[in-house]
């Protein structure tokens, strides 16, 4: 039997474009202090990632040879919504907007020869139906967006069979500090290791 515990790691984006501050990062940072709750026997990892094609393709690579976890959890930040969003899947092309280094994969491309689109093995619509965040809403979706996010989104999916997720949370706000988000982040992650937990996800 293996003594080592196992592991989430959760990863937030830092600045692009415009945007000097990154909720979704400042949301991790919370997280990270608040802890997966003292029911949860995983250990929480935590790690920012440019907005960045290729350097994010090296540390998602480097997330699961290194740290074999149970869970990835990768969250963005959705600049057009007030709500939390759970995205299903990742898609493999349609990747033309330029990353913080002006950079765009060749062809619109993340893995070449890769299915066009990857499932997590965590049912989000059953995540969305048993969380209850207080003053925000949370959404499911099948579109990520096919910037940064998706990308890595789907390179998880490839790595981790499945057993990844993709959480866009929304700017930061009067009403949607990072305290808050950090607290959603909490309540939805434990949900999604009950999810992972069933025999659909580890079969995979």
């Amino acid at each position: 039997m293996d003594s080592q515990p196992s592991c989430v790691v959760v990863t937030g984006f830092g600045p692009f474009r415009q945007h000097l501050v990154n909720s979704s990062w400042e949301a991790v940072k919370e997280l990270s202090k608040l802890g997966l709750g003292n029911d949860t026997v995983v250990q929480l990892r935590t790690l920012e990632l440019p907005v960045d094609y290729r350097e994010a393709k090296r540390r998602v690579t480097g997330i699961w040879e290194d740290h074999q976890p149970q869970l990835v959890v990768h969250v963005g930040m959705d600049t057009s919504t007030k709500a939390i969003i759970l995205e299903q899947s990742g898609k493999n092309q349609g990747y033309r907007d330029a990353d913080i280094r002006g950079f765009r994969p060749e062809g619109g491309v993340c893995l070449p020869g890769g299915p066009d689109m990857l499932e997590s093995g965590v049912c989000m619509k059953a995540v969305c139906k048993h969380v209850a965040v207080e003053d925000v809403e949370v959404l499911f979706s099948r579109d990520a967006g096919r910037y940064v996010c998706d990308y890595t989104y789907y390179l998880s999916l490839h790595h981790g069979k499945g057993c990844a997720a993709l959480i866009h949370v929304p700017p930061l706000s009067r009403g949607l500090p990072a305290s808050l988000l950090g607290r959603a982040l909490q309540v939805i992650i434990q949900e999604m290791l009950e999810e992972v937990e069933k025999p659909e996800c580890k079969a995979r």
